[in-house]
């Protein structure tokens, strides 16, 4: 009985398709696997730059299960916005710097790959930072103005 009503009512696999449709889930949903792409090029090379992936992608994996199981908002002690926003801000960054650095190193094909994809991270965090700029998204309402015809 409990697993026919389980399986009936909207769960966890209706929010997961449901969220990942939207602009926000389909960024998330191409980090996480961005970044799991540039482990396995970090991984074949034998480099010491995996950890920026796996944290990354962890980091991208939870904030997507946080905003598909809509947990932000039963957790306000937390500023979600301004807390995606560094993450990702943070991210491009440091992947900016990481594709720099194994671009100059040269070295294996597959390390030489991963710069690249970490070159197209950082432009995927970067839009993702900008995105989700918590200052950009205030909307301002118009003033109520009277109407032009007179009194009514």
């Amino acid at each position: 009985m409990a697993d026919s009503e389980r399986l009936s009512a909207p769960g966890c696999w209706a929010a997961c398709t449901n969220y990942w449709r939207t602009r926000k889930g389909l960024i998330l949903l191409a980090e996480i696997i961005l970044c799991l792409v540039i482990l396995i090029c970090f991984s074949a090379s034998r480099s010491g730059y995996t950890s920026l992936s796996v944290i990354e992608m962890i980091l991208a994996a939870v904030f997507y299960v946080f905003y598909m199981c809509e947990l932000h908002t039963k957790m306000p002690f937390i500023n979600w916005p301004w807390s995606d926003f560094f993450r990702s801000l943070i991210a491009a960054i440091l992947y900016l710097v990481t594709s720099i650095i194994v671009l100059v190193e040269r070295g294996h094909d597959a390390k030489i790959a991963a710069g690249v994809l970490s070159l197209m991270a950082m432009c995927l965090f970067g839009y993702d930072a900008y995105t989700t700029f918590p200052l950009r998204q205030q909307r301002h309402t118009a003033a109520p103005t009277d109407p032009t015809d007179g009194p009514v």
